[in-house]
This record gives structure tokens, sequence and C-alpha cells, in this order.
């Protein structure tokens, strides 16, 4: 018989709608027979959606942990409780996806990574990007050593104007911070695993509260309310890596600028550099013949005609190479050490941002 993996889903809001469940129903090794939330009804929806006949409802999710038919749980509550919520998951003998980022601060990640080592089980973060065919593909040239020495980056997640206006996306106690911990950690994330760099000496970092309170804002997702709009509207890093390297980091939800992307890197190394130009537009450009050159690669899979190998999607992938890595007893694409230098960075520019002085993490 096939082999079904049975997964719990804790939180079932905007993330666990929008990817998580969506992309697990597309394996077919997957049975979702649990779903929690605090709010029972959305609990009820997801259960009829998205579960196996007879899947059970939960509004508290240490009850669903007592399921030992249960050998995997996605993760999907606020920033705020991913740790608790996943350190108990690790101990109740389940494999862990949990949706980025992965705490709130650094010593919240810790535990979970110590609770993955106590227990044996697995612990991924929901970082999907890495699975785009454009991260893919520049992640295996560096690998592969055609940039060389990879010693400055700039990290991009900016959006004129797209505050995410439903959920606790704009609560500072419930999510830890804004745009710099919602769509920062993405792009941060991706070009620490293309240079492989995770070992970070020092950062500076700004954030600022300048739109927060502006009633007419011509936000994609409808105005906000300035009284709850708690966090940060933009952050900024400057980070140094122990090996020298430098890193900067753009985040903001909502500025005044016009050349905006979002979950993009840009890598400039000894022999060649790269500039994801959007998602999924990638330019490659370095020095051959002693001649510059740049290049784009073609990567979607419409190199026949009539042919168009449509319908890739990140989210799917990431869910199918976890599974895989669940039933096969292989590491999962995202490690929880690299989400947890991710995190380590994230809080750096936060704090340094509160003092006006640079963050050493050692």
């Amino acid at each position: 018989m096939e082999r079904k993996v049975k997964v719990g889903i804790i939180g079932c809001g905007g993330i666990a709608n929008g990817k998580h469940m969506p992309s697990l129903k597309k394996v077919k090794e997957v049975e979702m027979v649990a779903f929690c939330d605090i709010i029972e009804e959305r609990a009820v929806e997801a259960a009829k959606k998205f579960g196996v006949e007879g899947a059970k409802v939960y509004t508290d999710y240490k009850e669903l942990l007592k399921d030992k038919s249960i050998e995997v749980v996605h993760v999907c509550t606020p920033n705020r409780s991913h740790s608790f919520i996943t350190v108990d998951a690790l101990h109740a003998d389940k494999h862990v996806m949990c949706e980025k980022p992965m705490a709130i601060n650094a010593a919240e990640a810790k535990k979970m990574v110590d609770a993955a080592k106590e227990t044996g089980k697995m612990l991924t973060i929901g970082y999907q990007n890495r699975q785009r065919k454009d991260a893919i593909y520049l992640k295996k040239e560096a690998d592969e050593g055609v940039f060389g020495d990879i010693y400055y980056a700039k990290a991009t997640a900016l959006r004129r104007r797209a505050v995410p206006t439903w959920g606790v996306f704009i609560n500072e106690y419930e999510q830890g911070g804004g745009p710099l911990i919602d769509i920062g950690t993405h792009a941060l994330d991706l070009t620490l695993w293309t240079m492989n760099n995770y070992k970070p000496k020092y950062c500076v970092g700004t954030t600022y509260h300048k739109l927060n309170d502006q009633k007419e804002s011509a936000n994609v997702f409808g105005q906000w309310k300035p009284e709850e709009f708690t966090v940060e509207d933009s952050a900024f890093g400057f980070i140094v890596m122990e090996n020298g390297a430098t890193i900067v980091l753009e985040s903001s939800w909502a500025i005044n600028m016009t050349d905006t992307k979002e979950a993009c890197t840009t890598i400039c190394g000894t022999k060649a550099g790269a500039k994801m130009i959007d998602q999924g537009i990638l330019e490659i450009n370095g020095v051959k013949h002693n001649q510059m050159y740049e290049t784009k690669p073609n990567l979607d899979g419409k190199g026949v005609a009539f042919y168009d190998a449509g319908g890739y999607n990140a989210g799917n992938q990431e869910a199918k190479q976890w599974i895989e890595a669940v039933i096969n007893g292989t590491n999962p694409t995202v490690l929880p050490e690299q989400a947890y230098c991710v995190t380590q960075i994230l809080e750096g520019i936060y704090e340094s941002a509160k003092t006006g002085k640079p963050y050493y993490f050692n």
C-alpha cells in the first residue's frame, strides 16, 4: 500500500488557506486528518474543504497533539505562538513545518532548534521562495562556484502600498514586527542560502513609522486603521558577516518608490554576479573573453512551440519536498539552524534600531 502521512493543521487562517492546505491537498501521500483554530468555525470549514472523511476539529492545539496517529503538524498561527506550539508538537512526537518567521526572537527560535535535537523529530520553516525556479537555478550556480567569493549582497522586499490589513499583521504584540519580520525575512533567507553563509558578526538597523498614520493611503488591501498599525512600515539593515561579506537588507510594506520587488536577492562575487530582477526573472553578469556580459536563463519552460510547462507553484513544491523528507528520512530544504540565523539577524536589526548602536552577535 502507498504510504500515507497523517497531517494536523494548527491555525486555519490566511496562510493555511492560501498555501499550506491547498499545497498539501496536492500531495498524494498526505491525509489531513485534524484541524485546529481558536475560532472553531474556521477549523470546521477547513476540515470540510481539505480534510479526509471524519477529520477532527479542535480549538485547543494540545488536544490535537494527543492523537498518536498524526505524524506531521503544520503550525500556521501568528508569530508569537510559533515557538511554544512547535516545541510542544516536537515533544508530542510530531514532525513540524512551521510557517515563517521561525519565531518572534532568537531565544524562542533557539528553543525550537533545541527541541528538534532533543526529540530527533524533523523541523522546517516555511520559506517557500527557495522552491522558485530562479532561486534553485541561482543556488546551483553559486554552489558550483560560478560567482566565486560572494562578498556583497542585497536582500530586497519592498512594496509601494501593500500593507496587509487582515488578521494581526499590523499588531506588534502578536507578530513581533512588521515588514522586516514578514517579508524581509524571505529576502534575507534567500540571500543567506545562496551565499551559504550563516555566521553574522554585527549589524546596524533602522526602522520607520513614517506612514502609519496616513488615512488616505491608496493601500491595495484597503485602508488600514492608524491606531492599530503598531509595527514599523519600513526597516533597513546593514549586516557584516564573520568572513567580511556585507548584506544590505531593505524591507517595506509602504514606501514612496516605484522600483519595488519582493523576496529577491542580488549577489556580487569575485567571478560573477546575479540579480533577481523580479520573482522568476534572473540576470547573471560577468566577464568572458575580456568582455562584459549579461545573460538571462530561460526559466519559463517554453522551449517548444505550443508547449507550456506552466502551473509550477513554489508552495506546492515546498509541501512535496517536505513530505518526501518525512517519508524518506532525509533533510528538508530549509534546516532549522538556517532559519534560526535569519531570526538572529532580524532581531539584531530591531535591537540596533532601538538603541541606535551596532548589534554584535557574539
